[in-house]
């Protein structure tokens, strides 16, 4: 009776209930299995699908199908089992993108062992500090790779050819060669058990391994699959990202293996090899950052006459919220290609919010309507206080894709998670009346001038309309008169001899007077995570590092 009168509470256009001030996903719910014992790589190998290729990597061109891929799998997780891992221990995966990288965490997580990623361009330091926090007990790594895990001492698996220095116990080819034991004793895996332990981005601080269980995984698949609908006809995604972060590791090292679709991958980002790789492998569906969309519509022109984007329906972009004029001016350049946008969080496993459509995407500036079998709150920061349509205050998410928690890190964990499942996104945000979520700025990013709030997004995206400015990043600079002021770090267009007080001057005549740029730095790129995300905490480094 309760279910009833809440679902007659609920506003059909927003998704917002008055009655417990939540909004709940207009989307179709995702089927989730009931099976308590299964784990995520059982689950992703049971469905049917109709597939012949998985993996293709855009270099050799070497292919996998998917008798391949399961065939690798069960050997490797076999090889595993004989050497001795067990359910809960941690493997790391340190690894720049491959055809293998899949098979690898399919085969750990069939265990019941947990699969930690690091980005191959971390420091010694860095990868140590990850090691010294999940305790893995085997590491994958390939031979060029090696010097970062030689303070380690851990036993190494070697994926590809090469040698090097370090406690080389096998190869990932000698273990893709075993024949898989029918006879071990499998372990019991349940959907609550961990399945990765993936580090957060740091935008705003200390990385934190987040703790993702095989329900997390499970239901990210079902809104993968539920959102592409991809069991009808053949689709070949191009693997722009690492897979090491969480958007590659959704899409394509787990979510799209059980559609049926071709991965092409690509073994580190050149966009003179990804647009090539787009005609020569005849993709479909593209998924980019920003900054590479921008690239795309700037050099539209040169771009069109010699790469071949004949197949290309749909561009599938994550990382921040795009503005009319580049999506408008995206699909003006490349008539017939669809954006698709995404929101979502490590902690979330990647799902939160997509626009779906071409009429989705044209809700300017939104990050999409919430996913499949989630429910969302805008929560006033200052009050705790839920708030109703078109108001704003943090995002917080809950759904069966929120992670578990944080690695050893309690007093983390429940200033993000609170005792009933809600996730604090850390995201200022309002939902409007059709249930499209709009992000204005990260909570803790916020600049603080004279007690006024300054969203540095707000004044990012007004920069970006200056026809001199390619990018640009605006952080919160220290002064004791008024606290903090916005700051600007700016990437002039080649031959542009815009000034520091140009860019003030363009700025202050479009904004309250406690939003203006009182210091500008030019710098030659904007540093940013594998999901586009701008590194503000790198650049409040470099600004204050003279003071």
């Amino acid at each position: 009776m309760a279910y009833v009168s809440r679902m007659a509470a609920i506003d059909g256009r927003s998704g917002y209930c008055n009655s417990n001030s939540t909004f709940y996903s207009k989307r179709k719910p995702a089927p989730l299995p009931a099976n308590e014992t299964l784990d995520v790589t059982t689950f992703i190998s049971a469905r049917a699908h109709h597939g012949t290729i998985a993996y293709i990597d855009a270099s050799t061109g070497r292919r996998l199908t998917f008798s391949d891929v399961w065939r690798a799998v069960e050997s490797v997780t076999s090889s595993l089992a004989d050497y001795g891992l067990r359910k809960g221990d941690v493997v790391l995966l340190l690894s720049p993108n491959s055809i293998f990288f899949p098979i690898v965490c399919l085969s750990v997580m069939s265990l019941g062992a947990i699969i930690t990623t690091t980005n191959p361009l971390n420091t010694n330091r860095e990868i140590n500090k990850q090691i010294a926090n999940s305790k893995p007990v085997l590491a994958f790594t390939i031979s060029e790779l090696l010097p970062k895990l030689a303070d380690s001492n851990l036993p190494i698996v070697l994926i590809g050819s090469g040698t090097g220095k370090g406690k080389i116990v096998s190869t990932l080819e000698e273990m893709m060669k075993k024949e898989p034991n029918q006879n071990r004793v499998k372990e019991r895996v349940t959907q609550d058990d961990t399945a990765t332990l993936l580090y957060s981005s740091g935008t705003t601080g200390e990385s934190k391994g987040v703790i993702s269980s095989h329900r997390n995984l499970i239901a990210m698949v079902q809104t993968v699959l539920g959102r592409f609908q991809l069991e009808d006809n053949q689709q070949t995604f191009l693997c722009t990202v690492p897979m090491f972060h969480i958007y590659g590791l959704v899409a394509f090292a787990t979510g799209l293996i059980a559609s049926g679709a071709t991965v092409v991958v690509l073994s580190k980002f050149d966009i003179h090899e990804m647009l090539s790789a787009i005609g020569t492998y005849k993709v479909s569906y593209l998924p980019l950052v920003p900054p590479i969309l921008v690239a795309l519509v700037n050099n539209a022109d040169q771009i069109r006459k010699k790469y071949d984007f004949g197949n290309l329906k749909w561009v599938l972009c994550g990382g921040a919220p795009l503005s009319k004029e580049l999506t408008e001016g995206f699909m003006e350049k490349y008539p017939g290609v669809t954006i698709m946008q995404g929101y979502g969080l490590t902690e979330s496993t990647g799902i939160g919010a997509s626009t779906d459509t071409l009429e989705e995407s044209r809700r300017y500036g939104t990050a999409g309507k919430l996913s499949a079998n989630m429910e969302a709150k805008i929560v006033d920061p200052d009050t705790g206080k839920a708030l109703p349509v078109n108001r704003t205050g943090e995002l917080w998410l809950k759904g069966p894709t929120v992670m578990k928690g944080y690695f050893s890190n309690p007093e983390a964990t429940s200033s993000t998670l609170d005792s009933t499942g809600w996730l604090r996104t850390g995201d200022l945000c309002y939902i409007d009346e059709d249930g499209f979520i709009f992000v204005v700025d990260r909570l803790k990013e916020l600049i603080k001038y004279k007690g006024y709030q300054v969203p540095p997004a707000e004044l990012e995206a007004l920069l970006l309309t200056h026809p001199d400015i390619d990018d640009c990043a605006v952080i919160p600079f220290p002064d004791k008169d008024v606290g903090q002021f916005p700051m600007a770090y700016v990437m002039r267009k080649s031959g542009s001899n815009l000034s520091e007080k140009g860019i003030m001057d363009f700025v202050s005549t479009q904004v309250a007077p406690y939003k203006r740029i009182r210091k500008v730095a030019f710098i030659g790129s904007i540093p940013k995570n594998p999901s586009g995300k701008i590194l503000r905490k790198d650049l409040i480094q470099l600004a204050t590092s003279k003071l």
